[in-house]
């Protein structure tokens, strides 16, 4: 069973602690409001401040750093798994170095004290302070001592709101704006005096046509239907194949170069069937 769970039973179930069986009034918790790093200070100041009653310190984190800062060496420090244990433990005041480790462990460090139940709280720990009121029944009155405030935050003076115009307020100041932009900007003026500047026409055509040079015909030249020259036979090579001076058209040509008289024209063939006419009755 783990650690939390034995104090819950121990708390509920053996001792049954309520705020009903707290010996200490209701106006006898209190808590200190004091920074982290200045706890020991003010625990050291509680003490001696009270040094005619018994005094013992609980704290949720490890005693033994606490105990050697202390003055008065004979005040006992105890944590909360010590203090659940020690059934018989009491003392007039009960001064709680920190939060608990749990909200209702601080039944059980109240419960301890005969008088008067204090306990040191950072600025960081006072969220947790609303379930111990809670478990309570009863808020816990706050106490400041000079010199262990905590630090005050400087904050930054609020605008103040704008205050809301009337529909005939908006109005008016629409129309200031739409006045002041229209006046803002420059008048746009038209000038008739000065003419349009006038084509001339002699400028434009006084370039001196571009000559055609040599080189510029002889490129046209090259574009000219050229005559062709005959085609002649000029015999047969080894493999006894006809040869001609220009493009043979070989298929159409016999071997000894004379033409043929009938040319295969190729292509695709179309059979076309007759219709028979019709009988007439």
């Amino acid at each position: 069973m783990e650690f939390m769970d034995i104090i819950l039973k121990i708390l509920l179930q053996e001792r049954n602690l309520s705020s009903n069986n707290l010996t200490i009034k209701p106006n006898n918790h209190r808590v200190y409001q004091c920074p982290f790093e200045k706890k020991t200070e003010l625990l050291n100041k509680l003490i001696e401040e009270n040094a005619a009653s018994t005094i013992i310190v609980v704290t949720a984190k490890d005693a033994s750093e606490i105990k050697e800062k202390l003055t008065n060496k004979d005040i006992k420090v105890y944590e909360d798994k010590e203090l659940v244990k020690d059934t018989d433990l009491t003392a007039e005041i009960v001064i709680g170095f920190d939060m608990p480790i749990k909200n209702i462990v601080y039944m059980a460090r109240a419960a301890k004290a005969t008088e008067r139940s204090f306990m040191l709280l950072d600025e960081s720990e006072q969220n947790e302070l609303h379930f111990i009121e809670m478990l309570l029944g009863r808020t816990i009155k706050q106490k400041s001592v000079e010199g262990f405030n905590y630090p005050v935050v400087e904050e930054k003076p609020k605008e103040p709101k704008a205050k809301k115009l009337s529909k005939d307020e908006i109005k008016e100041v629409a129309k200031k704006r739409y006045e002041k932009s229209t006046q803002d900007k420059p008048v746009f003026e038209k000038k008739f005096d000065k003419e349009k500047p006038k084509f001339d026409k002699e400028k434009k055509f006084d370039k001196p046509k571009k000559e055609f040079k040599k080189s510029d015909k002889s490129k046209d030249d090259r574009w000219a239907k050229k005559k062709k020259a005959p085609n002649k036979f000029l015999g047969k090579d080894e493999n006894g194949k006809a040869i001609f001076s220009g493009k043979s058209g070989e298929r159409n040509h016999r071997h000894d170069g004379t033409p043929r008289d009938n040319v295969k024209i190729t292509g695709k063939k179309i059979n076309i069937k007759a219709r028979k006419p019709k009988s007439e009755d």
